[in-house]
């Protein structure tokens, strides 16, 4: 008699801990595994399949936001309603996994070691429990209502982009032909953009920069008007000085794993304060711009084809704007995470509230300009947005 085929189930994995991911894919008979690194990515990735995954496996302990709040956020999609959800540790953690049930009701938890066999057989059962239990409805988390623009935001939204792109149409020609005559490359430029609920989108806008200015951007952090010096200096300690005073093995706070590695949360946070990046990237005078790219940034004439953008409804005229895949991920803790509850758009409060006043503006304050605008955005706000917006245009700031 012929042995019944095993069914290869694919998984979704969430984390880095090497070893735990190579068990899983180097088991090719059992599973199908795409890995993220983080919540963003394995969002992104969710909203674009459209075929089943049959569990999600996510790492409890994971820079910026632990295991448990990147499972709130995945168990609020639609494709996952009925998906086993396996919180897995490379150590035991016993606070951690009562809170995992009870906050996300998490269908298992694995700590040391992930044997492939058995994660297959648990996915197994737990699939079957799915389509057997009358009482699904209460053990899978009820889908998060998606965020739409308002219908009368949405209305006023076509009819302006619509009607701007026919007006302006004569001197989007000219500006296109004067970037084609300027430099080589395509007169638009288009990239991954993060929006209103995390969704990414193309952005489109006049390319202003010369060609490959993205790979020139590496050579030119140093320049990050929103880089404070704090961030330059480098970090000479490589070992957090709290755990060295503690016997070996204890660690003086929450104990993470990045890269593979054991690493207290405090210094964690120590290190990443002190040599990463500053959330959001803005160049004075930047080298990379070209002639015909100053002018039309300097009137915001760069900005225009983000109309077609909101005529397809990935933006809206006003509204946070919308941030690239590397700021985004920087924000997905509570206390930044909230600007993408509200609308994406080419022009807001941030845009105007600092615009002209000496000084530059901090990572801080334009982060709690953003999430000040999602809580508190309405349609006459808006109106008023952009009854500023114009003298603000007329600043030579270029923000």
């Amino acid at each position: 008699m012929e042995e019944k085929a095993i069914k290869k189930y694919k998984i979704l994995y969430v984390g880095g801990y090497g070893d735990f991911i190579n068990s899983l894919v180097g088991s090719e008979d059992l599973f199908e595994v795409v890995t993220t690194e983080n919540g963003l990515t394995a969002m992104n990735f969710v909203q674009s399949i459209h075929d089943t995954i049959d569990a999600v496996l996510i790492e409890a302990y994971l820079p910026g936001i632990n295991g448990i709040e990147i499972a709130k956020m995945l168990k609020g999609k639609t494709a996952l309603a009925k998906t086993p959800f396996i919180i897995v540790s490379p150590e035991y953690d016993e606070k951690f996994k009562k809170a995992a049930f009870e906050e996300i009701t998490v269908n298992d938890y694995y700590s040391a070691t992930l044997v492939p066999k058995d994660i297959h057989t648990r996915i197994f059962y737990l699939k079957k429990w799915f389509e057997l239990s009358e009482e699904v409805g209460k053990v899978a988390s009820a889908p998060r209502k998606e965020y739409k623009i308002p219908i009368e935001k949405r209305i006023f939204d076509i009819v302006i982009s619509a009607g701007a792109l026919l007006v302006l149409s004569p001197l989007l020609l000219i500006v296109a032909i004067a970037i084609r005559l300027e430099s080589k490359g395509k007169v638009f430029y288009s990239s991954k953009r993060v929006g209103t609920g995390y969704k990414i989108f193309d952005f489109y806008k006049f390319r202003s920069m010369r060609t490959g200015a993205d790979a020139m951007l590496k050579d030119l952090k140093h320049l990050n008007q929103y880089q404070s010096e704090e961030k330059k200096e480098e970090k000479k300690e490589e070992n957090c000085p709290r755990c060295a005073q503690l016997p070996e093995g204890e660690f003086c706070s929450q104990v993470l794993y990045n890269e593979g590695k054991k690493i207290c949360e405090y210094w964690y946070n120590e290190t990443k304060r002190h040599t990463s990046t500053a959330t959001f990237i803005k160049i004075k005078d930047d080298p990379r711009i070209t002639k015909v790219g100053k002018f039309i940034r300097n009137t915001s004439i760069d900005e225009l084809p983000q109309l077609v953008n909101v005529l397809k409804g990935d933006m809206s005229i006003v509204g946070n704007r919308p941030l690239p895949l590397y700021e985004a991920e920087m924000l997905t803790s509570d206390d930044w995470s909230e600007r993408f509850l509200g609308p994406a758009g080419i022009t807001g409060l941030w845009q105007v509230k600092k615009r002209g006043k000496k000084g530059e503006m901090s990572d801080e304050e334009r982060k709690a300009l953003d999430n000040q605008y999602a809580r508190n955005y309405s349609f006459w706000g808006d109106i008023k947005l952009i009854l500023r917006t114009i003298p603000a245009l007329l600043q030579k700031e270029n923000v």
